[in-house]
């Protein structure tokens, strides 16, 4: 029975280009897309350009346009660059749309029937100059903790510290240069505490992966907060129902475009929208990157179900990307468009690439250049499109492009490779694209070393009976690979079907075997990657994208790649040795009055106690903490500090803000044993 299944992807905003780090998610869906349909199934796949806030309305004031002149131009250059990728939407909408509005203003109708809205005054920053309330990444100033100069008015990106707008030292509006004042406006915020339950029976339930589960929880611990869902005029959206001046922040409409372009694209066909996305026969999923999956892991779903929708079967959620093991740069021109991509090379590669590289994980993804080149010419080149280029010319020239019978050995490699058919597609549906690839890369392996035992180029005048079937048996080959391969590939397995003159594949046709059949002619279907066309790239990308001028700073940072610092300059284990690591239970923890990030910890170390003040705050809630076993810095120099004195460290990964995990030992360990 075929599945009816609805897929969405995150929203790209609408206020730049579409670069090779957004592709990952886009190309992640699309080839799972294509799969379920491959298998028979009903799969629409629905996207939209997320185009209300504060910067999308100042840039288009910067461009001397209007807003919707600035979203229709970005719409246009969106759709142009995932049409180029490959990328096929059923329907590719715009968050700024009548639909959009209608099924905002219906939820945030039926939240505030359900008690699930309230109103209350907050205190925003404000400029008197622009006339407008400023978000925190339009104020600067003085990092309170480092120092460092023009820093963000959430965070400073020297010293990693988060912060409240109002302790930023020395503000100014980004807009005009201007201090910025403080005043109290009333807006509307969504009581997510009140679903909280419902989430967590959501989460049981498999609702996205473990890792991000455990981060959820992490959040529950640390309690639900009340989400400010308003915003006070100018601004770029739509206006909250009864409100002169007060719009719905843009993080409420934006998920909700996911329905409103499903509902475009039925009132267009004829479908019946409640049916397809409400229908408990239909299955729905997401897909996103993991620095927006606090709003659609918490408030999004929490929207659905306090407004009588269905939420996700699944959440799927992936890393970020980045490029030599390193953080996208403009300098170093590897802040790539994917419209600068495709003028020097085949979107394919890119997606074949990124493919060898996913799987159902959490985890960045590294397009690494040399590497990229070699798995290229190596796989797309070298073993794919080899096999067919090594045997359909020679099929056209020595027997009129008409295919044989296969003999026994021929019949046993496409056993081999149609045994594969089951692994296959459980790594599509588990998104083990990376396991599957190389999956296919083996067969491809075995079908080339078939060639080379029955050489068909040296039997062709001693035993042309030989010749055909050995033929027939590699272009058979060359058909099953392609299936395996055509959600990631879909242009090149157009060129196949078309070389072996027929129907579109399926997965149903992995069983079929082609015997007696005319092929038609053979065209080209990869060319070798040349590394000027990589540098041609890089160096356009240099010259597209310049850096930005740095920030004066009281010390540089070093630099951040997605979530892996670079490695510090090598040290002996004389040096290591210095370093004594002890295991120790946390046996009370508070937070420290007048510090956001610390909190004071008294640790049983089997030497007795010690204080060590921790900056983990904006992950942990204290509570969670007692008769917890971490990983305690012995013999590091004691610390006076303005809050109390700090007798070690405790050892955490992670980027800051909630972005921290405390590491622990293994059930076991006692307090005092040295970690070496």
């Amino acid at each position: 029975m075929p599945r009816t299944i609805v897929v969405t992807s995150a929203l790209p905003y609408a206020n730049g280009p579409i670069h090779i780090g957004h592709l990952v998610e886009y190309v992640q869906t699309d080839i799972w897309v294509r799969f379920q349909r491959m298998c028979g199934n009903r799969c629409y796949y629905f996207c939209a350009d997320d185009t209300h806030g504060t910067p999308i309305m100042i840039s288009a004031r910067k461009a001397g346009i209007t807003p919707e002149q600035l979203i229709e131009r970005m719409h246009a250059e969106h759709t142009a660059d995932f049409a180029g990728f490959h990328v096929e939407f059923d329907n590719y909408y715009t968050t700024h749309s009548p639909e959009n509005k209608a099924l905002s203003e219906l939820i945030f109708h039926r939240l505030n029937e359900a008690g699930s809205i309230a109103k209350r005054p907050v205190e925003q920053t404000y400029c008197e100059t622009d006339k407008m309330a400023l978000p925190d990444r339009y104020v600067r100033g003085t990092c309170p903790r480092c120092g460092a100069v023009d820093q963000y008015g959430d965070s400073c990106e020297v010293c990693g510290a988060t912060y409240r707008t109002i302790d930023l030292v020395q503000p100014r509006c980004s807009l005009c240069g201007n201090p910025p004042v403080f005043q109290e406006s009333e807006h509307y915020f969504f009581k997510l505490a009140d679903y909280e339950q419902q989430l967590k029976d959501l989460f049981a339930a498999g609702y996205t992966q473990k890792s991000v589960a455990n981060k959820l929880d992490e959040w529950f611990k640390a309690g639900l907060k009340d989400w400010d869902i308003s915003r006070d005029g100018p601004y770029f959206g739509f206006k909250i129902p009864g409100e002169d001046n007060k719009y719905f922040y843009v993080w409420l409409d934006a998920p909700i475009g996911y329905m409103a372009s499903a509902r475009n694209y039925c009132e267009r066909t004829g479908l019946d929208f409640d049916e397809l996305w409400n229908s408990p026969a239909n299955e729905l999923y997401h897909f996103i990157g993991k620095d927006i999956m606090y709003f659609h892991a918490l408030f999004w779903p929490a929207m659905l179900m306090g407004s009588g929708f269905k939420t996700a079967n699944k959440l799927f959620v992936h890393g970020f990307l980045t490029v030599n093991g390193e953080k996208m740069s403009k300098s170093r021109g590897t802040f790539i468009k994917a419209s600068t991509y495709a003028k020097h090379l085949d979107p394919e590669y890119l997606r074949y690439y990124y493919a060898s590289k996913l799987t159902e994980a959490v985890e960045d993804i590294d397009l690494a250049m040399q590497d990229f080149i070699g798995k290229t010419n190596s796989d797309l080149v070298g073993k794919y499109a080899n096999l067919a280029s090594r045997s359909g010319p020679m099929l056209t020239r020595q027997f009129q492009g008409r295919l044989g019978t296969l003999d026994e050995e021929g019949r046993q490699l496409l056993g081999r490779l149609t045994a594969a058919k089951e692994q296959i597609i459980a790594g599509y549906e588990g998104l083990n694209y990376a396991t599957l690839v190389r999956t296919i890369s083996a067969l491809a392996d075995d079908a080339n070393r078939y060639v080379e035992q029955n050489q068909p180029w040296a039997t062709a005048k001693t035993a042309p009976g030989k010749t055909l079937t050995t033929l027939t048996a590699v272009l058979n080959a060359v058909k099953t690979l392609t299936i395996y391969l055509k959600p990631i590939l879909p242009q090149f397995a157009q060129k196949v079907e078309k070389f072996l003159s027929v129907d579109p594949l399926q997965f149903a046709d992995v069983e079929k075997i082609l015997e007696n059949h005319r092929i038609g002619a053979f065209e080209r279907l990869f060319e070798r990657v040349d590394e000027d066309k990589v540098a041609a790239m890089v160096e356009e990308s240099k010259e597209t994208g310049a850096p930005s001028p740095a920030p004066a700073a009281a010390a540089p940072a070093q630099t951040q790649v997605g979530n892996i610092e670079p490695i510090k300059p090598e040290c002996t284990i004389e040096d290591f040795a210095k370093i004594d690591l002890r295991v120790a239970r946390v046996v009370s923890a508070e937070r420290v009055a007048g510090a956001d990030k610390l909190i004071h910890l008294v640790l049983e170390t089997g030497l007795g106690a010690k204080n060590v003040m921790a900056g983990i705050a904006t992950a942990y809630e204290p509570e969670s903490l007692v008769g917890r076993y971490v990983v305690y810095f012995a013999n590091l120099k004691p610390r006076k500090m303005k809050f109390g004195l700090s007798e070690g460290m405790i050892l955490a990964s992670g980027t800051g803000g909630k972005e921290i995990f405390v590491l622990s030992p293994d059930p076991g360990a006692s307090p005092g044993q040295q970690i070496r």
